[in-house]
């Protein structure tokens, strides 16, 4: 008979000069929240920096404190893994095409991160990207390590995500649509840069059935930080979408035949 847990370890309490406690003391898949690592500190650029640096997040809820978080598996994306199924193909293929619809990276940053927020989730009640880390991922956006990506038709931003880059590492955080398949195309356009410049993996986090529909999948934390950190010292690739990245995709799709 396997005995329950009477309660979960202690949590970190980390103040704004504190740095972060060993990923090695992320609460286990036997207690409450698999991953969690401490709560406090700050969202600083420097605070956010040093935290990707080392495999962790911030998650949490308005109402709640700071709350870091370093899962173990962690999902991830490897641009060539990526799925490309029939319809999205098809999607794809009309938006290239068609006049007037356009990827753009870092045009418009905060109207991104603002749709992300608001974007209603099945299963969640409010949102995680709550006004301080609106303006902390814009100031890290300012400062050159957080990018949107941007589908736009007929001069109208439709969808996109943004997401954190340390060199050649890459951590996606939230996407949005108001259209269909919108946020998708941004997801596709973000794969064919990636494979452009030969980054090997993009972070996803946490585990989502919608993530794995299009080839994510989960890998042991060792492994992800090993991957990072190769990565974070290689140079940043220059965050500007060409039209001939898309070929990229062609190339996956052909092994997938």
């Amino acid at each position: 008979m396997n005995k329950k847990k009477d309660s979960n370890p202690p949590l970190p309490w980390l103040n704004e000069s504190d740095t972060f406690p060993s990923i090695d003391h992320a609460w286990g898949v036997d207690t409450d929240a698999p991953g969690l690592l401490a709560a406090g500190g700050d969202l600083s650029a420097k605070r956010l920096i040093e935290a990707y640096r080392l495999g962790i997040f911030p998650w949490f809820s308005q109402g709640q404190p700071i709350l870091w978080w370093s899962t173990d598996p962690r999902m991830v994306l490897k641009p060539s893994q990526f799925k490309l199924h029939r319809s999205l193909r098809k999607t794809l293929q009309t938006f290239i095409q068609t006049k007037g619809c356009e990827i753009r990276i870092d045009h418009d940053f905060l109207t991104v991160i603002r749709n992300c927020s608001s974007s209603k989730r099945s299963g969640q009640r409010g949102t995680w990207i709550t006004p301080e880390m609106i303006q902390a991922y814009f100031t890290l956006h300012l400062q050159g390590h957080a990018h949107s990506v941007e589908t736009w038709i007929n001069g109208e931003m439709v969808g996109g995500l943004y997401c954190v880059s340390i060199g050649q590492a890459i951590y996606g955080e939230s996407m949005f649509s108001t259209v269909s398949n919108a946020s998708k195309i941004a997801l596709s356009a973000l794969v064919s840069f990636a494979k452009a410049h030969e980054i090997e993996l993009i972070d996803c986090q946490q585990e989502t059935e919608h993530l794995t529909s299009l080839g994510g999948s989960a890998i042991d934390r060792d492994s992800f930080l090993k991957s990072i950190s190769q990565a974070q010292r290689l140079p940043s690739p220059l965050w500007l979408f060409k039209t001939e990245y898309w070929s990229e995709l062609n190339l996956i799709q052909q092994r997938l035949l």
